[in-house]
């Protein structure tokens, strides 16, 4: 490692940059990617036919939102340092088979209890997947241009999932019921397995050292409790169980640094954040999900319940989102060369805080192309930095820690995500509740509008016509309002991460190739 200056640590090995089949094996990769991606994204379609049909309440269906976001967080250092020592590919492989298992138990769930606990087991099978993809993909190319595209291509198959996903998703939903969107992991997971046998090479550290289970006990009970306390106090104030929560997760956090400064063979060297980059580029996608996630969970029903689409028609209508990652993500590391890492970072980040800041503006009956260009900005933006941030991690860390460096940034997009979800969330949620309930409305179906926007369509429904179009309404609006503060909260918090990244990333440098 190259200390904290920000230069990237250059390796040379010429020869094995010929390997046969790496862009095959990448293929491979690209599918768990897209897979992940896919799942992830068809959650926030199905919601409007999960609440109808589960009846969960509010905080319920925000846990069944972002549980599988907080168990990934709490394992992904765990299955990071674990792919390092029994080999990657066997861990990419056996989480595959997992993921596509827990697929069923998520479709067939009957309660929201179940649903969530399903989503929690998906949650464990998913932490296998994502660090392993990057880490072979580290260990595969050796040319730092190579490496760039197949990020850049990896990143742009994550953005390709989120955008086949509602479409797909739309698609089923529109002929079947809801769990039918989970059940799509089937056929990518048996294509996964099979391909993948033959084609991935297996790596791994050489000297990898013990498995420490406390530092695993550790790291997932600090990061879990955490989430959980900020989740439970932005929703419901501080509370006894909120402060225990908020108490045991940051001992645990404080014991599992300080365990892993002093082992021989930690679960994650806390030497990696001595390097600037490396440490600028985890705070960057941190901040940079957190303040993504929010909008982007509820624009799905913003689209459905508030504009009136179709389940196809809501996805179609975020594709232009998926577009701009995916053309961005493919010409960052060429970009980054050209300029500069801190340029191309920064420009995409603040590109997305202002389009997440014109969302303030929103209305109900806001016209399509105003939304269509806003997302193709996030898009665009989103593809840029995400791109060039993990190449900025894997290359500055030797080729033996990839997982465990991978681990990170994967932990630092998931936590921001179930961050996003609960701060964000909480605020639509909260700003939604207020809402005020036309006079004549019985008891029981005001209770049930508030618990939820489709809590509200279904309620409206079984209501006179006059009576039912006034509560709609009034939910609508509220909604809107909610979606258009967190909008808002979302844009500062990303024109803020923009600023940081400017200078935390200065002087950082993308590696040349090895004839550049």
């Amino acid at each position: 490692m190259t200390g904290t200056t920000g230069g990237p640590l250059t390796e040379r090995a010429p020869a094995e940059t010929s390997r046969p089949g790496r862009w095959l094996a990448l293929a491979v990769l690209a599918l768990a990617v897209l897979l992940v991606a896919v799942d992830a994204t068809v959650l926030g379609l199905a919601t409007p036919f999960l609440s109808e049909d589960l009846r969960p309440s509010g905080t319920q269906l925000l846990w069944i939102g972002d549980v599988y976001s907080f168990v990934i967080a709490g394992l992904l250092v765990s299955m990071g340092s674990l792919g390092d020592r029994i080999g990657r590919k066997k861990l990419l492989l056996t989480g595959a088979v997992a993921f596509g298992a827990v697929s069923v138990l998520n479709a067939y769930a009957t309660s929201p209890e179940m649903m969530i606990a399903a989503r929690a087991l998906l949650g464990v099978a998913g932490a296998t997947l994502m660090p392993s993809t990057l880490a072979l993909i580290r260990n595969i190319f050796h040319d730092p241009k190579e490496r760039s595209l197949a990020i850049g291509i990896w990143g742009a198959m994550a953005s390709a999932g989120a955008a086949v996903g509602p479409v797909v998703g739309g698609f089923l939903l529109g002929h079947f019921w809801w769990g039918s969107v989970f059940l799509i992991n089937l056929p990518v997971m048996a294509v996964l397995v099979l391909v993948g046998i033959k084609l991935l090479p297996e790596s791994r550290d050489p000297s990898p050292g013990p498995w420490d289970l406390l530092s695993v006990v550790l790291s997932m009970t600090g990061v879990i409790a955490v989430v959980y306390a900020i989740k439970e106090g932005a929703t419901h104030g501080l509370r006894w169980d909120v402060a225990a929560a908020a108490a045991v997760g940051v001992l645990a956090l404080v014991w599992f640094v300080r365990r892993q400064l002093t082992l021989p063979s930690p679960l994650l060297d806390m030497r990696l954040f001595h390097h600037r980059g490396f440490s600028g580029a985890v705070l960057a996608d941190l901040l940079t999900v957190l303040g993504l996630s929010g909008m982007v969970f509820f624009l799905s029903q913003f689209l459905q319940l508030v504009q009136g689409r179709s389940p196809l028609e809501a996805g179609l209508a975020e594709l232009p989102a998926a577009i701009g990652a995916v053309t961005a993500g493919l010409l960052a590391g060429r970009a980054a060369r050209r300029f500069s890492v801190r340029s191309v970072v920064t420009g995409g980040l603040a590109a997305i805080g202002v389009a997440l800041a014109a969302l303030v503006w929103l209305q109900s009956d806001t016209a399509y192309p105003v939304l269509g260009a806003t997302l193709l900005v996030v898009g665009v933006g989103a593809g840029f930095s995400f791109t060039v941030t993990a190449d900025v991690i894997l290359s500055s860390v030797p080729k033996e820690q990839a997982g465990a460096a991978s681990a990170v940034s994967e932990t630092a997009y998931e936590l921001g995500a179930a961050l996003g979800i609960a701060l964000l969330g909480s605020i639509v949620t909260g700003v939604y509740r207020d809402f005020t309930v036309p006079a004549g409305v019985p008891a029981t179906a005001a209770d049930e509008a508030r618990e939820s926007l489709g809590g509200a369509v279904e309620s409206a429904a079984a209501l006179p016509p006059d009576q039912g179009s006034d509560l709609l309404v009034s939910a609508q609006d509220a909604f809107v309002e909610g979606l258009r503060i967190a909008s808002g909260v979302g844009a500062v918090v990303l024109l803020a991460t923009a600023a940081a990244a400017w200078f935390l990333l200065r002087g950082q440098k993308l590696e040349e190739g090895y004839g550049g």
